[in-house]
């Protein structure tokens, strides 16, 4: 079975690296200002003509509290106006991107992200969709993958119902911890009672799937009342669970500086946290995807992931990998064929650049061909745990030993450590190197020496 672990203490000590999360390669940290809107332009005019199918992200960085563990671009006020002006510039990024685009490209996918999407009022969410449907061809027949971030303090019956009539069928709900002295530590007070209400709603009103997202290694949390919240959450019975690792970086992302060090669990807490977890969601039925993702065997990434169909963009797991992603809003990533490109993640500066009529795009990557190879090697052990030589030199026109021969004895430690079967015809990567898949997929990036390893959280 795909989503059998085994967990072992030794190796996860020992190839527990910080790296990076491979929602793409080359990932983010690559990026230069060399990539600019001509770039994104010829992208375009490509997507138009292949006709390829799209994936919307919509960036809405607002929130009325600050969560201290947060490392999402954001805006905190409880100024509501403050949406107005960023609405006005985002439609008319929508109306400059789309106008490159050909009006037959279906929408297969689209997600609204931030910050806490429904800060927005229902007349603005009702307006910003319908510049969605006017400039993109979305899907009246509730066929498309359309998501939305949910923060249950910011929602109610009416707001759910409000979603589902804009065409929404997915709800991912920011949960993290149930306990309230864990709560309190990281500014985010929400009961179990409001979240459940959420839920309630989502499934009377037959949103089609949704998602709760936790957090362990947050300050205060135990093994043991960790345990309580993923025995709360399983009784939910949430179709996919997405369960993170705090990663505490206070010198890049100032809201954690006001989180108490020493109130942190230790790294044998974490890791007893995440075992416990893995075994109780496990009897549950919950199947483990891959970086910290599970899903009930009838959910379509289970299903992807059998069929060898599974892919992984910015958006974390899809099975819309073959679309072009469109990113739209401050700090959104799209990518575009072998273009990866990203709009300023300052606002006034995003906001100032589309009322010159400009767009914001203020750096990216063109993949040249070492990174297309790499990509794929990365994207299937990521999301197969299965690499087939012979598939990669089919595509390539490469000798896979000879290409890889500098890291090759790198794979055969992991090999003997007992992380991955190797061969020569195929990886496998074993029960025991699944929770270490990114340890494995960083042998095979070319820039991982030169990148400071700070920038990344840890595997585990």
């Amino acid at each position: 079975m795909l989503d059998a672990i085994r967990w072992d203490t030794d190796l996860i000590r020992r190839y527990d690296l910080a790296g990076p999360r491979y929602t793409s390669y080359p990932t983010a940290v690559q990026f230069d200002s060399h990539v600019g809107t001509f770039d994104l332009f010829h992208a375009l005019r490509d997507s138009r003509k292949a006709l390829r199918p799209l994936s919307l992200y919509v960036h809405v960085p607002f929130c009325a509290n600050i969560c201290y563990y947060c490392a999402c671009n954001k805006v905190i006020t409880k100024d509501r106006g403050r949406a107005l002006p960023y609405l006005q510039r985002l439609e008319q990024e929508i109306q400059l991107i789309a106008c490159h685009l050909d009006p037959t490209q279906k929408v297969e996918q689209l997600h609204f992200g931030g910050g806490t999407p429904t800060f927005l009022s229902h007349d603005e969410l009702r307006q910003l969709m319908t510049q969605l449907r006017k400039s993109f061809n979305l899907l009246d027949d509730d066929s498309g993958d359309y998501g939305i971030e949910i923060d249950p303090r910011e929602a109610d019956w009416s707001t759910m119902g409000l979603l589902r009539e804009l065409g929404f069928n997915r709800v991912s709900i920011g949960l993290q911890d149930l306990d309230p002295a864990v709560q309190r530590a990281v500014n985010r007070l929400q009961s179990l009672e409001e979240t459940r209400a959420v839920i309630d709603a989502a499934r009377t009103l037959q949103f089609r799937s949704i998602n709760i997202d936790l957090i362990y290694g947050l300050p205060r949390q135990t093994p043991e009342n960790f345990a309580r919240t993923v025995d709360e959450v399983i009784n939910l019975q949430p179709d996919r669970l997405s369960v993170f690792n705090y990663a505490h970086l206070p010198e890049r992302f100032m809201p954690q500086r006001r989180i108490n060090s020493d109130e942190l669990p230790t790294p044998a807490q974490k890791l007893e946290m995440l075992q416990r977890t893995i075994e109780q969601l496990t009897a549950a039925g919950y199947r483990y995807i891959g970086m910290d993702h599970f899903a009930l065997p009838d959910d379509e990434l289970a299903i992807a992931q059998e069929e060898s169909t599974l892919q992984r963009n910015f958006q974390g797991y899809t099975t819309h990998g073959h679309c072009d992603l469109i990113g739209l809003g401050v700090s959104a990533i799209s990518q575009i064929g072998d273009l990866y490109c990203q709009n300023s993640s300052d606002l006034n500066q995003y906001q100032n650049a589309l009322a010159s009529t400009q767009l914001a795009t203020n750096r990216g990557l063109l993949c040249n061909t070492d990174d297309r190879v790499r990509r794929a090697v990365i994207q299937q052990l990521i999301c197969s745990f299965n690499l087939e030589f012979a598939e990669i030199e089919q595509a390539f026109n490469i000798d896979f030993r000879g290409y890889f021969g500098e890291v090759w004895p790198q794979l055969q430690a992991m090999a003997k450590d007992g992380l991955i079967e190797l061969n020569s015809e195929r990886i496998t990567v074993l029960p025991a190197g699944r929770l270490l898949v990114r340890s494995v997929c960083m042998v095979f990036d070319a820039y991982l020496e030169q990148q400071n390893r700070q920038r990344f959280s840890r595997v585990i």
